[in-house]
């Protein structure tokens, strides 16, 4: 394997000294998404720094040939009087994202047009914490034939729409001179992470534009400020959305296929989203990099991004059952074939109803996540919303799942057939055993529909008696 490939296999590596393929190294460093239960979460409430790195990553030619070998080029700020293992574990960061930010290998021709890109991959750390990397991928400013390069902003903060508007600062800057970027990034670092539905200001000078004032708001609802749902609307149809989901909640392989890395990484993050409250927590790669396509061969769970321009190499590889989507076409290359028949049809039915009403009204990006969200979290509420009665609780305060008479609570047989299997999940396995810690039950926007739900069950049931 060539210098890139071992440095990326140090990097990626979550132990010193261990041992283990790139791929299982691979597997361990970028499985987990951003995580969406509040009680696994971070408490991004706000006030810690919004990034640790801005980092340009550009294309060094290797040799004589056509091959290049992605860089990096610029580092702010750079790291000082680190100890021993905070430096070894920087190196092992740094050395692994320009891979990920240029994964469709390492064959280039200077271009003189470029649509720009927007993508992120997810890392995770020896401590096990995770570092997103919020990707912009551009020609820089000049003339004549030229090569991309990319703008990366590292952080542990899950907050797309945020990150996208400060890249968009960060792109009119470069258009300019780096100088201008480096002002820009240092008032940035110095703010304070705003809590939801909160704004934070910065002021910047601009040469020839004089000073500006930047403003960045936080939904107000940050349980979905992670992802943006419309690209996965604009490639599938809600009968196909929904087969993903049932094969996620199953913890089945899922691969996507798209031509561009916006397109992969938004589809896959919305894809991982509509699992909320519950947290994929298996291997999670938006974009596989080219030299790691043998990741599909994996026998365990994945959700993995491919460019199309692999589609070959991904269909020749030995897979075991896996659900293959075609992004560009719109279509399921390969399937189980059981899709269809996983979630109970009763629900099935109301998420598909849920979904198709209003569709063709304007909405805000806000909006249009909670309409395409919330059906899903309805889905989880009926299925597995009265999972608090069922954990009792010794005089400590641990708690133990009933798991027996958690799924015969259902009356129906169809949900209870599906919460028999999807309790065995590690999806729900995680979730149980942070609720069996704490003595109750997070007070999130789960716990929120929980209670809205029964409220209504108790109103019903009220009519229901008024009427006889």
């Amino acid at each position: 394997m060539d210098g890139l490939g071992r440095r990326l296999r140090a990097s990626l590596r979550l132990k010193r000294g261990r041992g283990g393929s790139l791929q299982d190294n691979l597997r361990d460093a970028a499985k987990e998404p951003e995580r969406a239960q509040e009680h696994c979460l971070p408490p991004f409430a706000g006030g810690q720094h919004f990034f640790e790195y801005l980092l340009v990553v550009s294309l060094k030619k290797k040799g004589s040939g056509a091959d290049y070998e992605p860089t990096i080029t610029y580092q702010f700020p750079k790291r000082e009087n680190l100890l021993r293992g905070q430096q070894e574990e920087e190196e092992r960061l740094l050395g692994a994202i320009p891979l990920f930010c240029f994964p469709d290998g390492n064959e280039w021709a200077p271009l003189t047009e470029y649509p720009r890109e927007t993508f992120s991959f997810v890392l995770t750390n020896v401590d096990g914490s995770r570092k997103i990397g919020y990707c912009r991928r551009l020609l820089p400013a000049g003339r004549g034939p030229r090569l991309p390069k990319v703008y990366c902003i590292i952080s542990c903060i899950g907050c797309f729409g945020l990150f996208s508007k400060i890249l968009d600062e960060v792109e009119k800057r470069h258009q300019i001179s780096m100088a201008v970027i480096y002002p820009f990034m240092q008032g940035l670092r110095e703010a304070a992470f705003p809590a939801p539905g909160k704004t934070v200001t910065l002021k910047s000078f601009i040469p020839d534009s004089g000073t500006e004032f930047i403003s960045l708001t936080r939904p107000l609802d940050s349980h979905l400020e992670h992802v943006d749902f419309s690209s996965l609307l604009r490639c599938l149809r809600f009968e196909q959305i929904l087969q993903i989901f049932a094969s996620a909640v199953l913890e089945r392989r899922i691969i996507f296929l798209a031509e561009g890395l916006s397109t992969l990484s938004q589809c896959i993050h919305a894809a991982a989203a509509l699992l909320y409250p519950f947290s994929w927590a298996h291997t999670y790669i938006p974009v596989v990099p080219e030299r790691l396509l043998d990741t599909v061969c994996c026998p365990t769970p994945f959700m993995v991004g491919v460019q199309m321009r692999f589609q070959q190499q991904v269909m020749d590889s030995p897979m075991e059952e896996v659900l293959l989507v075609n992004l560009c076409e719109g279509t399921f290359l390969m399937s189980v074939g059981d899709e269809k028949d996983i979630l109970p049809p009763k629900l099935q039915d109301d998420i598909l109803d849920s979904l198709g009403q209003g569709t063709n009204e304007p909405q805000t990006s806000e909006q249009l996540n909670e309409h395409v969200s919330g059906p899903f979290v309805q889905f989880f509420v009926k299925t597995v919303g009265h999972y608090a009665s069922y954990i009792k609780r010794e005089a400590n305060g641990q708690g133990h799942f009933q798991e027996r008479a958690f799924y015969k609570a259902l009356t129906s047989k169809a949900n209870r057939r599906f919460v028999k299997k999807f309790v065995k999940t590690q999806l729900f396995s995680l979730f149980i055993q942070e609720a069996e810690k704490s003595r109750n039950p997070p007070a999130g926007y789960f716990q929120q529909k929980i209670l809205e739900y029964e409220e209504q069950k108790k109103q019903k049931k009220s009519r229901e008696k008024t009427v006889k």
